[in-house]
Parts: structure tokens; C-alpha cells; sequence
């Protein structure tokens, strides 16, 4: 999975004032504290939620949801959110703009991310992802048969899963092209004729003020860097969420066709916030 850079490099991170820094406490303080009590909580309610159920998950998941929802008021960005998350199996594909982005789908809807195996090794972002069920994927040709079957048993046990297929995230300016070889996971026996696909637009507001890039998280910017950005805030912008019609894996003849339509989706809700803003 690449980084994508764009044409214009992103902005160096800007030095916090001594206001700015009592601000990333305010807001860092308890949602560290969130983490530190609900994070222990989830991991420990696996222990019987697996003894009991299996690979289904009936009770973690809300525990993910109400974490997201209260660290997205704790930062700071309201959410604005459109359209109707899909009923039955079924799996997203959104566009990738930020870090931030985990956190706001999930607390729209209880979901799983597909990530790269390389977010494992991400310090507590990568502890954060293996705890709350995420799909880590590898490039090796040898593994492929493994992680068709994961995505498999996961879909048909119910799990939603949520793909990035652009590989990357952006400056939110724009849609990459969406890579079609995760979904060719949808066209398997047990999934084609059951499974839908919903693709969900994020669209980020800057705060007033910012240029229009400030969400974005691509290039060479650091994790941390942003964070603190983030936090360091004094009146955010906004997001917002769109859920577009769900696709019926059966009525599309490849997965490329399934993947230009949802690209074509998602496109098109970027576009018009662009223009809007423009």
C-alpha cells in the first residue's frame, strides 16, 4: 500500500502556544482515559463473548461505537451523517482522508476495517485495531487463499466490514482510483448472491479559516504531528458522512464493474462538497 503525495507537499505542523498545549490536555486527558477504561473492558468481555458466540460479536462492538462517538465530541468535530447505513450482510467502501476516519465510521455505524498488515506495528494504533477485530491483509500471493477465506467467514458471519480501496488516504480534495483486487473477494460462491456493498462518502469541512487541505493526512505528516494539531484546535470544522444506495454484488459481471460504481458513488459526493466549497 502506498503513500499518496499529491502534486503540493502538506503544510510543515505549526508550533503550539502555551494555550494550544493546555487545549490538547483538555481535550487528550480524557480520551486517554476512555481508552484506558474501555479498551481493558472490551478485551476482557471477548474472553466469554467468544466462549459463548463464536465468531460473532453481539456486545464488543458496542463498546468500539461508544468509544468512537464520545472521542469524535472529546476532539471536538461534529458529524453530520446522510443516508441509511445497509440492513443484512454486507460490506463498505469509503474514501480515506485521515486517521480521523476510523473514528467517525464507527461511530456512525458497528463496523470492521481491512487494513494493512503494517498497521499491526503502529504502537497503540495497531493495539487499538487488533483488539476491536480489525482485517489485516498482506501483498504476498501466498496468502491470498487465507484471506479470502477471513473475509468470508467474517462477511457470513454477519461482520461488516469496511474497505479503503483508493490504498491510501488523501489530502480530501479528491477520490483516487479504486483498486479493484479486494473486491473480487465479494464474488465467491457463498458471498456473490447474498453479499451487498454500500459505498459511504467522507467529506471534511475545514475549520473557518483553514485551508481547505486541513483534515488531510498523506504524505510524509506524522501521526503524532496531526494528533497534536488535531486536539490543539480552538473551534473545528465538520464532517460529513453519506450513505449511498446499497450495490448488489449479483447484478454486477466482475469486480471491476462492482468497483467503478462504487468509486463513481463516493466521487461524486467529494465533487459536489468541492464545488460547493469553490
Amino acid at each position: 500500500m502506498s503513500t499518496w503525495y499529491g502534486e503540493a507537499p502538506p503544510p510543515p505542523p505549526r508550533a503550539l502556544g502555551a494555550r494550544e498545549w493546555l487545549r490538547v490536555a483538555r481535550r487528550g486527558a480524557p480520551l486517554l482515559l476512555l481508552l484506558a477504561i474501555c479498551f481493558p473492558l472490551l478485551l476482557l468481555l471477548r474472553v466469554p463473548e467468544r466462549w459463548l458466540f463464536g465468531l460473532t460479536r453481539p456486545v464488543t462492538p458496542y463498546i468500539t461505537q461508544f468509544v468512537c462517538i464520545w472521542a469524535c465530541w472529546l476532539v471536538g468535530l461534529p458529524r453530520h451523517v446522510s443516508g441509511q447505513p445497509m440492513t443484512g450482510p454486507g460490506a463498505y467502501v469509503s474514501n480515506h482522508v485521515s486517521w480521523l476516519d476510523i473514528f467517525v465510521l464507527n461511530a456512525c455505524k458497528r463496523l470492521y476495517f481491512v487494513a494493512k498488515a503494517e498497521v499491526r506495528g503502529w504502537g497503540g494504533i495497531g493495539w487499538l485495531a487488533r483488539g476491536t477485530g480489525t482485517v489485516f491483509i498482506n501483498r504476498r500471493r501466498g496468502d491470498a487463499r487465507t484471506q479470502q477465506a477471513v473475509f468470508e467467514d467474517r462477511l457470513i458471519a454477519g461482520h461488516k466490514l469496511l474497505f479503503f480501496p483508493e490504498g491510501t488516504s488523501t489530502d480530501g480534495q479528491r477520490v483516487l482510483d479504486f483498486k479493484s483486487t479486494l473486491f473480487s473477494a465479494f464474488f465467491t460462491d457463498r458471498l456473490r448472491d447474498v453479499l451487498q456493498v454500500q459505498p459511504v462518502s467522507l467529506r471534511y469541512a475545514a475549520p473557518a479559516g483553514a485551508e481547505a487541505r486541513y483534515y488531510g493526512w498523506w504524505g510524509d505528516m506524522e501521526f503524532g504531528d496531526n494528533l497534536l494539531q488535531i486536539l490543539a484546535t480552538p473551534r473545528h470544522g465538520a464532517v460529513y458522512v453519506t450513505y449511498y444506495p446499497p450495490l448488489h454484488v449479483a447484478d454486477f459481471s466482475d469486480r471491476k464493474a462492482l468497483a467503478r460504481a462504487c468509486e463513481m458513488a463516493v466521487r461524486s459526493g467529494v465533487s459536489e462538497a468541492a464545488l460547493s466549497n469553490g
